[in-house]
């Protein structure tokens, strides 16, 4: 397996404007639900805002790669690694606070980028607080629910969101949920923002039935989806006409595998990490599924998951 190519004295380079700690060489399976990916050349986990500002500020100045990540479950990165610097917004990157009522009477609830949605979804289930429940078994963090719009049953993260605080360019901009452009499973945002909190705006319900619908959800998510195996979610996006799992099941893929990678039994749209997958491996079954979809459908299918370090003609990919 190749190596990443590393940034040349990225230490002292750092040192130049980064007074925190720093995590070398840190396998980047530690940070993907796939279990998958190479090293990063430099990991460091900011713990509030204004080091995220610091951070990736500082190395555009200073023309060090960097990428930001939050829990990692639908990102894809390279068996070999990541040079320069990787981000990583969690635990020390969640705080939850309420910010007052918006004009229709809702709880709005601001969220720093790194709190996973588990935990944003139990303490609203604490408060009394509904509108997140579509979430319920989603990983990963706010950020990363904000940067894919997250949804499920129906429900997406834009439908409840109020604001959004980002950085980009160098610069920490904020807008009402109006004003931003979102789509299916993406914000049209900036080519480098990176999310820094968003408030939400929650009504106000029973605990308990907010309870029973998330127990519906859980229940109907184990009863289709795979959960025993490193898994990023829902592979592949959905096509307007047809779900991209029954495409695949429909072609006969169900169970296909390379390596250690494989096509789900319980789901097809699902890539499953059997236990020793690379990250080549599930580029190899992505190709043979969008292929193989496309001989018998004529649809190319377009990923879910996002990437880092992986070649980005491979990812586009030809019919």
């Amino acid at each position: 397996m190749a190596s990443v190519i590393a940034v040349e004295n990225l230490e002292d380079r750092l040192r130049e404007f980064w007074p925190g700690a720093v995590r070398w060489r840190v396998q980047m399976a530690e940070f993907t639900t796939l279990k998958v990916g190479g090293p990063a050349q430099a990991l460091v986990l900011p713990v509030d805002m204004a080091e995220v500002v610091l951070l990736v500020n500082g190395c555009q100045s200073a023309k060090i790669p960097w990428c930001v990540v939050g829990g990692g479950s639908n990102l894809l990165v390279a068996d070999e690694g990541v040079p320069g610097v990787v981000i990583v917004l969690g635990r020390d990157f969640a705080d939850i606070r309420m910010s007052g009522k918006d004009r229709c009477g809702r709880t709005l609830v601001e969220v720093e980028a790194g709190c996973r949605l588990a935990r944003l979804l139990n303490w609203c289930q604490d408060k009394g607080l509904a509108g997140l429940e579509f979430a319920v078994g989603i990983p990963g963090t706010v950020g990363g629910a904000v940067v894919m719009n997250a949804g499920a049953w129906g429900g997406e993260i834009k439908d409840v969101l109020s604001s959004l605080t980002w950085l980009a360019s160098g610069s920490v901009t904020s807008r009402v949920r109006a004003e931003l452009d979102f789509g299916y499973r993406c914000w049209q945002r900036p080519a480098d923002a990176v999310v820094l909190s968003a408030t939400f705006a929650f009504t106000t319900e029973d605990s308990a039935k907010i309870g029973a619908v998330c127990r519906q959800h859980v229940a109907a998510r184990r009863s289709k989806q795979p959960v025993a195996h490193g898994v990023a979610g829902s592979f592949f996006k959905n096509t307007e006409a047809v779900a991209a799992g029954k495409l695949i099941e429909d072609a006969g893929l169900k169970g296909t595998r390379i390596g250690g990678a494989e096509v789900s039994a319980v789901h097809a749209n699902f890539i499953v990490n059997t236990g020793a997958a690379t990250t080549e491996d599930i580029i190899k079954v992505m190709e043979l599924v969008r292929k193989r979809v496309w001989a018998v459908h004529r649809v190319w299918l377009e990923p879910e998951v996002h990437f880092i370090g992986v070649d980005g003609n491979r990812v586009v990919g030809k019919r």
